[in-house]
């Protein structure tokens, strides 16, 4: 039996038996009964489920149904990234606009309908955005927290999960390959309008106040120029150590 039909089998046994995360899987030697496979094609069959999260394998414990995270998308759009980035490609900015577009086609639906606990939280973050800017600390949690209470208004998992693998992997990539330089002033007033439109209930001004803060974004990112090859093989240029390069935005 080839490799792939193993894992198309092991993953219907989890979905046909409503396993949840964390659960766990049948022995090895059960596994072979039920596949009609060989102890080395099983084990086959569950590294490569355990590389897309679908399964763990916990050593002298036994296999168990994984945490399904966007992990591997995350590593998969980080490298495709960087690589794009060394051929000279503008894939930061295309990442960029892939984020663009599900935040903006989302805001518009928030405009007016948060719940005031939600409003409350947000110019809180806000207000402590601005505090940090005034310290000259770093915005990168408290820009993250606010972007993340935003779309929980949607009350969608799914939705809160992929936004946060979109950003996982755009920071990742613009924190190891560019210094992007950053006016927090601008940072927190953007969030500030971005919060006074969704609490107003506009949908196209929630939606211009994104776009404005994903425009300022491109402008900082196309003004770093073309990437310099890597200093070491294969490798991503590493941040000077002086460069501040843990702004969220």
């Amino acid at each position: 039996m080839a490799a792939r039909d193993l894992q198309e089998r092991i993953k219907k046994l989890i979905v046909d038996r409503r396993l949840p995360s964390g659960a766990p899987l049948p022995t090895e030697p059960e596994l072979m009964e039920y596949l009609g496979a060989s102890r080395n094609s099983v084990r086959e069959a569950l590294k490569a489920l355990q590389a897309m999260g679908i399964v763990e394998i916990r050593h002298g414990f036994g296999t168990y149904v994984g945490s399904m995270s966007f992990a591997p998308m995350i590593e998969g759009l980080a490298f495709r990234t960087v690589a794009g980035h060394y051929r000279g490609e503008d894939s930061l900015l295309q990442l960029l606009e892939l984020r663009e577009a599900v935040e903006t086609g989302l805001v518009s639906r928030l405009a007016g309908r948060l719940p005031e606990a939600d409003l409350v939280e947000l110019d809180a973050l806000v207000l402590r955005m601005e505090r940090e800017a005034a310290e000259g600390a770093s915005l990168a949690e408290t820009d993250r927290a606010f972007h993340a209470t935003l779309y929980r208004g949607l009350d969608n998992v799914l939705l809160s999960e992929v936004l946060e693998a979109f950003w996982d992997a755009f920071h990742r990539v613009q924190r190891d390959l560019v210094g992007v330089p950053q006016d927090p002033r601008v940072t927190c007033r953007q969030h500030r309008e971005i919060l006074d439109a969704v609490r107003s209930g506009d949908s196209m001004r929630a939606e211009e106040a994104i776009r404005d803060h994903f425009g300022n974004i491109r402008v900082r990112l196309s003004a770093t120029g073309a990437p310099r090859p890597p200093e070491t093989t294969g490798a991503p240029r590493q941040p000077e150590p002086h460069t501040r390069h843990n702004e969220r935005v």
